[in-house]
Formats: C-alpha cells, sequence, structure tokens
C-alpha cells in the first residue's frame, strides 16, 4: 500500500525540553493510524509539524506527496484537522457553521450550502442543522466538528485526541463516523491517550514516548509483546489473595480492591487447567477464572513503565 505519511528522525526543542526527539512514522493509504502515549509524550506536537502549523527543527515530513516544509500550501489543500477543543461557533446553527467554513475555503455562496447539507445529512445531523450548536450534546458537537473538518473531502484527516471529555455515547457515535469516513478512502492520524480508542479504530498503532516511536504494529502484534495471554482469578475471600498468588504461574499481579489475580500464561488451557485444581486442593474459592488476551494498557505499561497518563504536553 502507498504511505500517505512520511515521518523520517524529526525533531522539535523548546528550550531545554526536547518535544520530538527522532520521530519515525508511516501512515498507509486508507487506515487509521493511531499514535498513542500519554500527554506530554509529542503527539500534538508531531499533528502541529504535520498539518504545517509548526516548523520541525531536523528531519523530514512528506503528507500526501509534499514536503510539509517546502509546500505547505499543497499540503494544507489535502487535509483536515480536527483539534482538542471544539471549533464550532456555539450561537449559529450546525447548517450556519458548515455553510460559514465552506465560505472560508472558497467555495462560493451555493457549493457551500450544498456541501454543508451533504455533510448534515452524512453526520446524521440533518434533523438538528436549524438548531444553535449550544442546544447539541457533546457527541453531536465533535461530530459537527468532524464534518467542518471535511467541507474540503480531504485526503488525510488528522484527528488530535477528538474524544476528550465526551461520555462512552458520545465516543461511539465519533467513531462510528470515523469508521464511515475510513469506508470512504480517507485515511486519518488519530492521536489518543485512551488506550480503548486506539484498539476499537486503529489499523495499526504508534506507540510514543519521550518525542519518539518506541514501539509500532497491529493491536494483536503490540499486545503480543507482552507475552501473550493473561489468566484472570477473582476470588471471594480477599483475605486468600497472597496464598492464591503462590498457585498461578508465573509473576502474578494483585488488585486487593476488585480482589483480582492476574499471571501471564504461555499454554492457555494447560494453565487453566493447573489453576483450577490448585486452587480446589487448596480450598479457595473462587468467583470468576477467565483466560483474556492483554489490554493496550498492559502494553503501555510494559514498553513505558507508567500508565497512559502523564504530565500535560508543552505548547
Amino acid at each position: 500500500m502507498t504511505d500517505v505519511i512520511t515521518v523520517e528522525g524529526v525533531r522539535k526543542v523548546y528550550g531545554e525540553k526536547k518535544a520530538l526527539d527522532g520521530l519515525d512514522l508511516t501512515v498507509e493509504q486508507g487506515t487509521v493510524h493511531g499514535v498513542l502515549g500519554p500527554n506530554g509524550a509529542g503527539k500534538t506536537t508531531a499533528v502541529r509539524i504535520m498539518t504545517t502549523l509548526l516548523r520541525h527543527d531536523e528531519g523530514r515530513v512528506r503528507v500526501a506527496g509534499y514536503d510539509v516544509r517546502s509546500d505547505p500550501d499543497a499540503v494544507r489543500r489535502r487535509i483536515g484537522l480536527l483539534g482538542q477543543h471544539a471549533a464550532v461557533d456555539e450561537d449559529l446553527s450546525g447548517r450556519q457553521n458548515l455553510d460559514m467554513f465552506g465560505r472560508l475555503h472558497h467555495l462560493g455562496a451555493r457549493r457551500a450550502r450544498a456541501r454543508a447539507d451533504e455533510l448534515l445529512e452524512r453526520f446524521g445531523l440533518a434533523d438538528t442543522g436549524s438548531k444553535a450548536v449550544k442546544q447539541y450534546s457533546g457527541g453531536m458537537r465533535r461530530r459537527l466538528d468532524l464534518a467542518a473538518s471535511l467541507i474540503t473531502d480531504p485526503e488525510v484527516l488528522f484527528l488530535d485526541e477528538p474524544t476528550t471529555g465526551l461520555d462512552p455515547r458520545g465516543r461511539n457515535e465519533v467513531w462510528s463516523a470515523v469508521r464511515s469516513l475510513v469506508g470512504g478512502g480517507t485515511t486519518v492520524l488519530l492521536t489518543t491517550q485512551y488506550l480503548e480508542e486506539a484498539d476499537q479504530l486503529a489499523h495499526r498503532i504508534s506507540v510514543v514516548d519521550h518525542g519518539r516511536v518506541i514501539a509500532d504494529g497491529t493491536s494483536d502484534e503490540l499486545k503480543a509483546k507482552t507475552g501473550g495471554d493473561r489468566i484472570d482469578v477473582v476470588l471471594r475471600d480477599p483475605a486468600q489473595l497472597e496464598h492464591a498468588a503462590g498457585l498461578l504461574p508465573g509473576e502474578t499481579s494483585v488488585d486487593k480492591d476488585r480482589r483480582l489475580l492476574s499471571a501471564p500464561v504461555a499454554d492457555r488451557m494447560a494453565a487453566l487447567t493447573h489453576v483450577v485444581r490448585a486452587l480446589q486442593e487448596a480450598g479457595i474459592e473462587a468467583e470468576d477464572i477467565a483466560l483474556r488476551r492483554p489490554t493496550l494498557d498492559e502494553v503501555f505499561l510494559d514498553l513505558t513503565g507508567r500508565p497512559a497518563a502523564g504530565e500535560k504536553e508543552d505548547a
């Protein structure tokens, strides 16, 4: 497949802070590529560089076949950007907002109105297009933001933490809209600190920490790096957690609040049989025993030594 975004050895320094420290990244056409990392990892800085809003100090960046430093206007004509904060006017209606964005992009009055109606229909907002945006739910507002970023039908869409602050329903609405876009051929680069979001949407994921990519692959490939499957055991009596932990194979983690034991396993069925028998022989009663794949939370913790949350990124 064709690489639509290529980032090679990009560095960006603010004073003594290295926001990006040799970032390498490639994004294939017609896919969702997730850039995963905590606040402060360099995700937003990378997006600002790829969208021509910020100049990098070193390295090379090409988007949709054009160099962002030498041909920024060509890049801008081919991309859309949805940032972390709403770009729409809450006092205007959804239709008025999209019409305004169309005119700002020099579509002309008739074409701007037609494009607004087209996008309202596409994102399920046609029935509410005449309402002021301040009456919209969080999910509706973000879908309108997403529609505004598509006024010029871009080849590449950058989504910088698009569901920050949304409730689960709002997040699902945005996810559904993103899937629809990619089904239509749009390439999406998605930055997020929500591990479930990357797991749900991304065909490929790059894990970023301290301004560089520390791991890259599909969700399943990244999960396999943590050692394969895990066995989870929930006990009825929390007083037996320490005793039971010694019966599980490998290094066992203990969550006292949830009465949960979790350990990596190599052979799923053999491990399950061993644990059930060992607990029975020890007289320890389990409420639940389950085999599962690692989560992206565990992948991130394993790769970076910290959960996917951290200090805010420098401006």
